[in-house]
């Protein structure tokens, strides 16, 4: 991933030294087991230990790959270069994949635990906010249209919710990755021990593979690249709202918005939601990502290379993006400038007309068939609406949509004031919303 989307810490576990180094400790787990088993001279791991344990050069190694044209033997090579004869007893047994698809569960593992504690904090930003607006009433729409009202505090309550989900499907896909092989060239231990396996791979934090080929089983990575992929789509949930909530016509909310930031090089005036747009844009990266992890599960007989070139891209690349984007969405959710008063002239905009789900079920009660009460309100929600689209929304009268149910005598016949004002409740309309709320977060902290 270039370093534009990258931070240092996750990164790192994908550089070229820190592969190697994990490649060095996956041969010296294997031979310590040797040993203990006497197929490997006692001392044997401890003499490789201190002669290139941090000492690895990784771009020797990579120059001896230039000649060797294989990644595993090169590096072979530099440690036999550093450790001399010792050298010789490592990889007793084992093939390529027992070496790099057991790094790439350790660099894996270690990813995820860094991207689940960072959606933690985003769980934590988001509900933060969900209580600070849990009192905030808005319109909530469908189709993009006004439709009934909510909180603010009940969409930021939605996004915590999907993105602690996504934080589970990143835990079950953690243990269904944490899984090594040292178990030969096509998984029968031909010439190795499962006793072997499964010590050096317990000294990992690793369970051995059920049932191993000469690789892991590539539903495991797929299942990680889903998970990183649907994190990376509940963050676009969030970016999406944000930005319908910073246009101009909404004027909701709106990203944070530093001193000196410039919104366009050509227009002083403009403030754009650069942050949403940015992360909408990378989730449809880490999509693309899972549907290469999909493709790469069915492989010809007990392998082939066809998904080795794919991982190298896209398990670094959508680790790195994935931790980049939640990080962002944090900074995104913490800064975001809520505008609650333009929230509720947005509600206000049309006199209560989101009430009209309310009066229609009232002239149910009274008798009245459901088709009929329906065209009843429509008729008149749809000449309010008439009525502001011509007066312009600045000439929009409040309360007009109740002043013409009022004066509807199908209506009034059946409706009194009374009942009809007891139709236009805020107060009644959002009175499970704080029950909703603490389904979603738990009490708020006394």
């Amino acid at each position: 991933m270039i370093s534009r989307y990258s931070r240092p810490e996750l990164s790192a576990l994908w550089d070229d030294a820190y592969r190697f180094e994990l490649w060095l400790a996956i041969e010296l787990a294997v031979c310590e087991e040797m040993e203990k088993a006497g197929t490997v001279p006692v001392g044997t791991a401890a003499k490789v230990r201190e002669a290139a344990q941090d000492k690895l050069n990784a771009p020797r190694i990579l120059e001896i790959e230039q000649k060797t044209r294989h990644d595993v033997i090169a590096f072979l090579t530099h440690v036999e270069e550093l450790a001399g004869e010792p050298a010789r007893w490592l990889h007793l047994g084992m093939t390529s994949s027992d070496v790099l698809d057991t790094a790439m569960a350790l660099q894996t593992t270690r990813a995820l635990d860094r991207i689940v504690s960072g959606v933690n904090g985003l769980v934590a930003a988001l509900e933060a906010r969900a209580r600070e607006h849990a009192q905030t009433p808005m319109i909530g729409r469908s189709h993009g249209i006004h439709a009934e009202p909510i909180t603010a505090g009940l969409t930021f309550a939605r996004w915590s919710a999907e993105v602690t989900r996504a934080a589970g499907r990143l835990v079950r896909a953690r243990h269904a990755i944490a899984v090594g092989k040292i178990a030969g060239a096509v998984g029968v231990y031909g010439n190795l021990d499962p006793a072997i396996e499964r010590e050096a791979l317990g000294k990992l934090g690793l369970e051995p593979e059920t049932v191993a080929t000469q690789i892991v089983a590539r539903d495991r990575h797929a299942d990680v690249l889903n998970a990183i992929a649907m994190l990376g789509t509940a963050i676009e949930q969030i970016a999406l709202g944000v930005r319908h909530w910073q246009r101009t016509e909404v004027g909701e909310a709106e990203e944070g918005f530093g001193k000196g930031q410039k919104g366009s090089s050509a227009m002083p005036h403009k403030k754009n939601p650069i942050l949403s747009e940015n992360l909408t844009g990378l989730a449809r990266l880490l999509r693309g990502y899972a549907q290469a992890g999909m493709e790469d599960v069915a492989l010809w007989h007990e392998r082939d290379i066809s998904h080795s070139s794919v991982e190298r891209v896209a398990m670094p690349d959508a680790t790195i993006l994935a931790d980049f984007m939640v990080a962002r969405a944090t900074t995104l959710v913490q800064g975001l400038v809520v505008n609650a008063a333009r929230m509720r002239a947005n509600l206000d905009r049309f006199g209560g007309l989101f009430f009209s789900e309310a009066v229609l079920l009232a002239l149910i009660k009274t008798g009245l068939a459901r088709q009929t009460a329906y065209e009843m309100v429509q008729r008149s929600a749809l000449a309010a609406i008439q009525e502001a689209a011509l007066e312009g929304i600045a000439g929009a009268k409040p309360g007009r949509f109740r002043e013409l149910l009022g004066h509807d005598p199908d209506i009034n016949s059946r409706l009194d004031g009374k009942a009809l004002d007891a139709c236009f409740d805020l107060e009644h309309h959002l009175r499970f919303a704080p029950a909703i709320m603490e389904r979603a977060l738990g009490k708020a902290p006394q």
